[in-house]
């Protein structure tokens, strides 16, 4: 699969959740559609009941949808034998509160028909990876802390070790190091060639490692693009330098130069990943069919 090549292809999803009688309930998701590509790091983004979780459900292959096509890692979302290559970490981690960390991985890596050298070999990098503390990895997970928890769904995720990663909530429960720890590992999963699929409330968790995002709204997509593009300030221009008089404050670029001024810059100024995303939903509410998808990539 090359560079370009898509991990994931979805054209016009729509998944409607239906009651007892089989009657149209919640339209979950409407005509979503996008590509997600090889090595890259992608947020999913978007309010309370947006679609996000639906999504994922749907590429994993535990709901099916209403209409629309799925293509992940060349193969349908109905067919299971993809999940060998892909790496989950649910919202919430349901792990077997009784075993330890060693346990748990292991009991994971027999799902993939792993040796027991290989389980041995993984557990102890996957652990060493994730940062749990040596004494805290005989202990049953039910004494874990909820970061800690965070950490070893992390690490089974990546027993596989997958070519797609898709993490909902990641660095949720963890203290500020344990974050910083948790961005730099999907970073390192970045330049290792996989791709990332994240779920996340913190926007500036997402700002940090996500080279493109799509925010949903009542199920549609309202925005799609790169980080850096969508948080640009179209119509603005800001001018930085370094060792400036105040005379050459008041003076535009040349003036700037002649002044004496270094490392010039003129360039448009950035917003905050939380700025876009709330600008985003009031805009759905007060104009429901607006959409902003920068992205050049053919969604047709």
């Amino acid at each position: 699969m090359s560079q370009s090549e898509a991990v994931i292809e979805i054209r016009n999803l729509s998944k409607v959740y239906r009651d007892f009688w089989g009657r149209p309930k919640v339209r979950a998701l409407n005509a979503l559609s996008l590509d997600i590509k090889k090595g890259e790091v992608f947020g999913l983004l978007g309010p309370n009941g947006s679609g996000k979780t639906t999504t994922l459900k749907l590429l994993l292959g535990l709901l099916f949808p209403t209409e629309g096509e799925i293509k992940i890692l060349g193969k349908s979302a109905a067919d299971v034998s993809k999940n060998e290559r892909i790496g989950y970490l649910p919202e919430e981690s349901y792990l077997y509160r009784f075993l330890n960390a060693y346990e748990t991985l292991d009991f994971y890596g027999r799902l993939f028909n792993m040796s027991a050298a290989q389980r041995k070999e993984r557990s102890e990098k996957l652990l060493d990876l994730v940062k749990l503390a040596p004494q805290s990895r005989r202990r049953q997970l039910k004494e874990y802390s909820k970061g800690m928890t965070r950490r070893i769904g992390v690490a089974q995720a990546l027993i596989n070790d997958p070519d797609l990663v898709m993490l909902d909530e990641p660095t949720s429960g963890l203290d500020p190091l344990g974050n910083r720890d948790m961005k730099d590992l999907i970073l390192d999963l970045k330049a290792q060639g996989k791709t990332v699929l994240m779920c996340s409330h913190l926007l500036a968790d997402v700002q940090d490692v996500c080279d493109r995002i799509a925010i949903l709204y009542g199920g549609e997509l309202k925005v799609m693009g790169r980080v850096d593009e969508l948080l640009k300030a179209q119509d603005e221009t800001q001018i930085r330098s370094s060792k400036l008089s105040e005379a050459a404050e008041k003076e535009i670029q040349d003036v700037l130069k002649r002044h004496g001024a270094t490392n010039v810059k003129v360039d448009q100024p950035t917003a905050s990943l939380e700025d876009l995303f709330l600008k985003t939903v009031q805009e759905s509410r007060e104009r429901p069919g607006h959409r902003n998808v920068t992205d050049h990539q053919s969604v047709s």
